[in-house]
Parts: structure tokens; sequence; C-alpha cells
């Protein structure tokens, strides 16, 4: 199943530019307003809200004050949940981000879902491979495949341990912005839901490369929508599509990503599924990620109640 119901998100508590991070972040911009903390606690609320009154279930768990973790909003990097009841956990670049690892996330988890088996890739942060979960890898869950552009954090040799873990076959790719850098994260240039794709194809510079990422698409029969450099800057990459209590698909992204694109895109995009978005500036600004980053997708069996 590509897609599901359950979200997770982190609400900060003290949420700021993390310098670890900006390393090789470029999406990343130090915003000298004193209140960055209330105001993405105010964004984060309206997000969550909007997403629960459209009929989305989000377990939503309170960050602590200590250890601080300016990035606790941003679940996706750390954690994923799959079908099978297996949680894993990741190896993660910057020092300050491993500590979000905290385990009163998993009790709340465990809450409502059932936790068959943990996977845990951290010990790989010892050798210096990162693979910063469903931020490095953008996953196409019916078909088993696991979408990467190499960089800092996300290594060659942590996406092969995570495939021979658990049966995913990996498409990887290296992607650049309109610098030269490389993009630190696949999911802002990479979308995968249950029809299509949403993809900033001209960031893989290498043709062989970019051959390889759409002969893999076209396999799986969804339709490719391109975004642009401009696009992929404002996190039009950085969607998540999911579906509501009522099994009607949701396609999740920042405001600031929605008016970015066109008529075209978006009328494209709505036949596929209903838009939801909502203001997201200040984590956008300071945390260099987006509505995606912020959703942590529960796939795991949901708790029988008594």
């Amino acid at each position: 199943m590509q897609n599901t119901s359950h979200l997770l998100m982190i609400r900060p508590v003290k949420f700021s530019f993390n310098e670890q991070t900006a390393v090789n972040n470029a999406f990343q911009q130090n915003d000298t307003n004193n209140n960055v903390a209330e105001m993405a606690a105010r964004e984060f609320d309206a997000f969550a809200q909007k997403l629960q009154a459209n009929g989305v279930d989000v377990t939503i768990v309170e960050d602590t004050p200590e250890p601080y973790t300016p990035d606790s909003i941003f679940p996706n990097n750390w954690i994923s949940f799959h079908e099978d009841g297996n949680i894993i956990l990741y190896p993660m670049f910057a020092v300050n981000r491993r500590a979000e690892r905290k385990p009163h996330v998993l009790k709340a988890i465990e809450k409502k879902f059932r936790i068959q088996n943990k996977i845990d890739l951290t010990a790989l942060e010892a050798n210096h491979q990162f693979l910063e979960g469903t931020g490095s890898m953008v996953l196409d869950r019916d078909h088993k495949i696991a979408y990467a552009c190499l960089s800092p954090r996300t290594h060659m040799s942590a996406l092969n341990n995570f495939a021979e873990k658990t049966g995913f076959t990996t498409v990887a790719f290296h992607a650049n912005d309109r610098n030269g850098l490389p993009i630190y994260h696949t999911n802002v240039m990479m979308c995968v839901a249950d029809q299509f794709v949403v993809v900033c194809m001209e960031s893989i510079t290498d043709e062989n490369e970019k051959k390889l990422v759409r002969d893999a698409i076209h396999k799986t029969d969804k339709s490719i929508i391109l975004i642009s450099f401009h696009q992929m800057e404002h996190f039009a990459g950085n969607m998540l599509q999911v579906q509501n209590n009522r099994g009607e698909k949701l396609l999740i992204m920042s405001t600031q990503a929605y008016e970015s694109l066109t008529a075209d895109q978006i009328k494209i995009l709505e036949n596929y599924n209903r838009i939801i978005h909502s203001s997201l500036n200040t984590i956008e600004t300071n945390g260099g990620g987006s509505a995606r980053c912020m959703l942590a997708e529960v796939f795991l069996p949901v708790q029988q109640t008594q």
C-alpha cells in the first residue's frame, strides 16, 4: 500500500536554526526573528489541525526540552514504520539529531500500533555511513523501490544495508541544485504517489542516471510530473500523498510549494487527489524542510481494542 491515513508528528518545544545541519542543507537560512520557536509551534498546530480536520489520523507527540533537539519536528529522518510490523531506526549525519530518537515517541506509537520487530541501522554512524530515513529515500512501497540521491546524508553502503534487510530494490543517482551542490535529501526533489511521481529531473545532470530514474518510474506505470529548480527551491518536491479515514487521497504540501505550481500542474495533480496545503514559512526557512519532512507515515498494524 503506497499511502496511509496514520501519521506521526512531533510538536516542537525549542525549534531553531540548526548549525550542524546547515553545513550541507542549502535550503536553510538563519532567521534573525527572536520568535522563531513560537512561530514554528503555531505553524505546526495549524498544519496538524488541518490534517485532522480532513480526516487524517495524526499521532502528535510533544518533544522534550532536554536533550535539546532543534530538528525534532522532522521525525521521518530517524524512523520509518512498515506494514509487516517493522520499525527502522536510521543513522543520522548531525550529532545533535541523533538525540531525537527518544523512547517516549515509541511508547506513544505502541499505544496505538503493534511493533513486531526493530531494525536498527544506527551503528553505521560510527563508520560515518548515513541514511536519513524517508528524507534520504523516497519509497515506492507498492513496488518496493527506494529512490535515493546520494549525498553527505545518503551513503550507498547504508542504502544497500537497508535494501538487504527489507527486500527493497534501490535506484541510486546524484542530484544537484542549480549551484551544482548535492541536494541533501531526495524528498525535496521527488515525491512518489500511487499513480504519479513529482520530480525535478533537471537536478539529475548525468544522462545515464536520468534515464535510470525515468525508466524505473515508467516500469511502475506512474505518470511523471516535472517541476523546475525554482519550484523545488520552494519545496514543491516535498509533497506527501496520504489518505483520510474515508479512503480519499490527499496530497499534502506547504502553501509556499502550492503557490509555486502552475495552474496546469495543479489541475493535473487534482485529477489524482485533493490538495491540502498549510503555511510553513518559519519552519521551511530555519529548518530547510517542509510538509513532507514533518510527517512520518505509520503503516504498522493497528492495536486491536478489547
